[in-house]
């Protein structure tokens, strides 16, 4: 096990992600064991059944990842994750009615030009 310093790990948190992927680390604030950092590869949580599924659902959800992002985390594809959203009622698409019609109305105006 390895040991960082909260000020370490805001100095250089590369060097901490680093050490995570080898083994766990503990994040030591003072003299006080704070937090422990595990690499998600070392530790093979993704490989879980549903946990690629369920964290890409997650980080779409809360704005985290986009769409096409979220699908390639899941492994699944685009069509097989919106899917998956829409039966957790999840909505794909946020905006409003007005959000909409402008998208619309640029949509008209470029192809007009086309």
């Amino acid at each position: 096990m390895e040991t960082v310093s909260v000020s370490g790990l805001k100095n250089n948190p590369s060097e901490a992600l680093r050490m995570a992927k080898r083994g766990v680390v503990l994040v030591m604030n003072r003299d006080k064991p704070d937090a422990l950092m595990v690499g998600i590869e070392t530790a093979k949580v993704l490989d879980a059944k549903g946990v690629r599924p369920a964290l890409a659902t997650a980080l779409f959800r809360d704005g985290h990842l986009s769409l096409a992002r979220a699908a390639r985390l899941a492994e699944l594809s685009l069509g097989q994750f919106v899917s998956h959203l829409s039966r957790l009622g999840i909505p794909v698409v946020t905006g409003s009615a007005q959000d909409a019609k402008q998208d619309m109305d640029t949509l008209e105006q470029w192809l007009a030009l086309s």
